[in-house]
């Protein structure tokens, strides 16, 4: 505006000084008229620049900042096997722990019980755990913060002229006590009537009864997969008399990961984002996307890939959407409390009274961890 009424007033000196009969040229009014339009225009001009510098200003203030997540890294105890190691080395291998801040490094156990005494020990943070060591969980020596799958691998074989559970009687029988062996063979046991007394049974470690069984050295056994897988394929007159869907009107079985209940106090938190990056792996990896997952744990636990392959069919392997919506809407907690409901049944549980499903198994990192 101030710069229209300095030419106004420049045109009327200049009418003056022609009324005057000044001999000064007057200013042609094509110049003022190029100087009015050419002021707005520059105006515009700079506007126009200033106009991104401030869209990005506000672009910037208005983009919510990256989530930082302070590094921690973390032990985890695994299995040997596709069901221990399916999403925890997705989660690795895809870089989802990267994505919350954690570094895994993986340790490899023989079975459950071992691993909640390396964690008791302090030398293990996070650990996995198949059926079997859940009724350690339920007698409070651990906390369970996430389910991984409902399982198929667990399987009792009988050798050569077994072929039912009542010809157990009197027979060497190896299992591996406190794991998902002694708890098939007690289910499959119970369901014939019978009890560890009915048999000769050899506790041993889980490593050993493929020796074991192929050997001869015991006429039956009850392990879980790829030990059962093993045995079924090299033993041509071996016999599965029992797996884990003998008895699914009776209870669940289920693998979870753990942690102290000291820990877990302490570390919701870290909890929460490690569950996070395992969900996300459970998605991609349950998609169809077995021959690379396959890969990964053939690589981990140095098996060949054909034998870990065939291990994609142990479980029904659950999404992370699948786990949290069930921890949101109870059918998770549902899961639990039939699989304890076995253990009672069973003369598992030690402790009086019975826990709450809530009292072990948390259910608000699984909700959490999904949103």
């Amino acid at each position: 505006m101030k710069k229209v009424l300095s030419l106004l007033l420049t045109l009327a000196m200049v009418a003056t000084f022609v009324g005057c009969g000044s001999n000064q040229e007057p200013a042609s009014t094509t110049d003022a008229a190029q100087t009015e339009e050419a002021a707005p225009a520059e105006d515009a001009a700079q506007t126009e620049e200033a106009a991104p510098a401030e869209d990005a200003a506000q672009t910037e203030e208005a983009a919510p900042a990256e989530e930082s997540y302070e590094p921690v890294t973390l032990n985890i105890a695994y299995m040997p096997n596709y069901g221990s190691l399916w999403s925890v080395l997705t989660a690795k291998e895809k870089g989802y722990f990267d994505e919350v801040g954690i570094t895994v490094e993986m340790v490899e156990f023989a079975d459950g019980p071992t691993i909640i005494a390396a964690m008791e020990s302090g030398s293990i943070d996070i650990g996995y755990i198949g059926q079997g060591a859940h009724k350690l969980c339920i007698n409070g020596q651990a906390s369970i913060f996430a389910l991984s799958h409902i399982s198929n691998g667990d399987a009792l074989i009988g050798g050569a002229g077994i072929t039912t559970v009542e010809d157990l009687a009197g027979k060497k029988v190896a299992y591996s006590s406190g794991s998902s062996s002694e708890d098939i063979l007690v289910n499959s046991l119970n369901a014939a009537g019978m009890t560890m007394d009915d048999i000769e049974a050899v506790d041993m470690d889980a490593s050993a009864i493929v020796t074991a069984m192929l050997s001869g050295g015991v006429d039956a056994c009850a392990t879980w997969s790829p030990n059962s897988l093993k045995i079924l394929e090299e033993m041509s007159d071996a016999t599965k008399l029992t797996d884990n869907m003998t008895f699914k009107d009776t209870t669940v079985s289920l693998a979870s990961w753990i942690v102290m209940p000291s820990y877990a106090e302490e570390n919701k938190d870290i909890l929460v984002r490690f569950t996070k990056a395992l969900f996300k792996a459970m998605d991609y990896a349950a998609d169809d996307h077995y021959d690379e997952v396959a890969q990964y744990v053939a690589t981990q636990v140095a098996q060949d890939y054909d034998s870990v392959y065939e291990q994609r069919g142990d479980a029904d392997w659950l999404t992370g959407k699948e786990v949290s919506e069930g921890a949101a809407n109870g059918l998770v907690e549902e899961y639990y409390e039939t699989q304890k409901q076995g253990f009672v049944a069973a003369g598992a549980v030690e402790v009086d009274p019975v826990p709450a499903v809530s009292d072990y198994v948390m259910l608000d990192v699984m909700i959490e961890a999904g949103q």
